[in-house]
């Protein structure tokens, strides 16, 4: 079978796959999503990169939250490649949720295209790398970010090993430089990826070089070195933007590294969402560090390196492996605290756990040959009913019940309809929260905004501005002076009461004020009403 017919017959059979895992996801795409805060962050990245690049493209990261603050997207990932891929879709007026949807769910399906491409390479075997696509594609690990856009979005992983693969193989040029693509795509996707790949990536090429002879030593020196400056070039200026903010809002603690730092036994940890795992290994880890690669999986590679241990390659895969695991345990290990102190750029990430799907990367691959070592003296037909039953069997494996939530409205609520139609000004919402009980309704609120556009006060991320956190203590008492002062300061036009305890006393203080005007009762998010007032000229 062709390399092109098999990549399809690979698609239709993980797209099979992920209605069975996650189902009835895939019956309500279109108007239920996993109950999460970074849903509505999601869409409402997706949302604004499509709104202004088509605007004004020289603010593509001054997203409309946090005013007056600039350069907002970069407190996250400002996720680029995802929000080309999206804007056709969001210009053609699909439904938000489904797009996000889409975004997810279809990267998963991607990624394990990926994985099969580089496993059918190394392998020759169709069979092990369905096996290997399915684990990159649905393990705990991928469930256990349902929520993540961002990390969803590893498919150039996979590639960028495949094409460096490629230019050892063949010295050519194209291949170089397709990797060194595939790092900045991995980068402008997800920076926590990509500055994993990039490192790890770095190690095997050292590897590859001392485990085989090359037969274009020149050609392929010229070719990685090409990869690299291209990769070097686009990453570097995308992270111009982000210099600036780091400067702006620090760095992350030793003590925050250490939270999200993956402990041994979490590579036996699965979502409490899985239907065999939940219950069983759920209490072992949290969020962030539920990293079980599945017990075929598992037990796929360990049968390809004890049964029939692999070539030098294999091996460069193996010690990856071990190389990206104990970089997972953040300073419970000896790379990573170097890192940390000695490489800045590892200074700004939090969750070091996520290193667990290069881990499972790795894992996939060894899965890949442990299936080639198995099946290896067997018939093509005795090869295909193997395959068959361990993809049933993975498959099965990995069922989720993941809960739903119909909330992400695909329409406004009444009051931002309202509202989109009043003059242009700046808006905050109540009730805000207050520092220590982040994010409250902020997402919400944010997501909100996509159907008005109007500048917001309130805002929600993975690091938030000290402007904001200071704005947020003198709200504490809302409706007093020092609140309504903030809120002139701030330039706010529009205030949105929404449903809360102290709403009664709001609606009084700002009826008795003569700076704001009641513009009326709205219906609001997801039931109930708001009251929507403006600031008098």
């Amino acid at each position: 079978m062709s390399p092109r017919r098999s990549g399809l017959v690979a698609a239709v059979i993980l797209t099979a796959a992920w209605l069975v895992i996650t189902w009835p996801q895939p019956r309500v795409l279109a108007t239920a999503a996993y109950p999460h805060q970074d849903v509505y962050f999601n869409m409402w990245r997706l949302e604004w990169l499509a709104h202004i690049v088509v605007r004004d493209p020289r603010h593509l990261l001054d997203g409309n939250m946090f005013y007056p603050e600039t350069r907002t997207l970069t407190y996250s990932d400002a996720v680029p490649v995802e929000g080309a891929v999206a804007a056709p879709l969001i210009w053609m007026h699909v439904p938000p949720v489904l797009v996000q949807n889409l975004m997810i769910f279809g990267a998963m399906i991607v990624s394990g295209c990926a994985m099969f491409a580089l496993v059918r390479y190394l392998t020759a075997s169709a069979g092990a790398a369905l096996i290997a696509a399915l684990g990159f594609a649905f393990a705990p690990y991928r469930i256990d970010h349902v929520m993540h856009l961002e990390l969803q979005w590893v498919m150039w992983s996979p590639l960028a090993f495949l094409y460096l693969h490629r230019t050892f193989e063949t010295g050519r040029l194209k291949y170089g430089v397709l990797t060194g693509l595939m790092v900045a795509l991995q980068m402008l996707s997800s920076i926590y990826y990509g500055v994993f790949l990039a490192t790890l990536l770095g190690a095997g090429t050292a590897l590859l070089f001392l485990a085989r002879r090359l037969e274009h030593p020149r050609q392929t020196m010229i070719a990685l070195a090409a990869g690299a400056l291209l990769a070097a070039t686009i990453c570097g200026a995308y992270a111009v933007p982000y210099l600036k903010t780091r400067a702006h809002v620090g760095e992350r603690s030793v003590e925050q590294v250490a939270m999200f730092s993956a402990r041994p036994s979490n590579y036996l940890t699965a979502t409490p969402d899985n239907w065999l795992y939940g219950h069983v290994l759920e209490s072992r880890g949290r969020p962030e560090r539920r990293l079980f690669p599945g017990a075929i999986i598992g037990l796929l590679a360990m049968i390809g390196l004890l049964l029939r241990p692999p070539a030098r390659t294999g091996i460069v895969y193996l010690l990856l492996l071990v190389l990206a695991f104990e970089m997972s345990l953040g300073f419970s290990g000896h790379i990573y605290a170097w890192l940390y102190h000695y490489v800045p750029v590892y200074r700004g990430l939090r969750a070091v756990a996520r290193l667990g799907v290069y881990v499972l990367l790795f894992v996939c691959v060894l899965a890949g040959y442990g299936f080639t070592a198995l099946s290896y003296a067997w018939g093509r037909r005795a090869r295909i009913a193997l395959a068959a039953v361990l993809i049933a069997a993975v498959t099965a494996e990995y069922r989720v019940s993941l809960p739903l939530s119909d909330d992400p409205a695909n329409t406004a609520p009444p009051v931002y309809r309202i509202l989109a139609r009043q003059p242009r000004g700046v808006v905050a919402e109540f009730p805000m929260t207050d520092p220590s009980h982040l994010p409250g309704l902020d997402p919400q609120y944010l997501y909100c905004s996509t159907f008005h556009w109007f500048p917001l006060v309130n805002g929600y991320s993975g690091m938030y501005p000290q402007s904001y956190i200071d704005r947020l203590i003198r709200l504490e008492h809302f409706p007093d002076a020092r609140s309504l002062q903030q809120l002139q300061s701030d330039d706010v036009r529009y205030i949105i009461l929404h449903d809360w305890e102290g709403r009664d006393a709001a609606r009084r203080a700002l009826s008795m004020s003569t700076d704001y005007t009641f513009l009326g009762e709205f219906g609001d998010m997801p039931t109930g009403t708001a009251f929507l007032y403006q600031a008098r000229d």
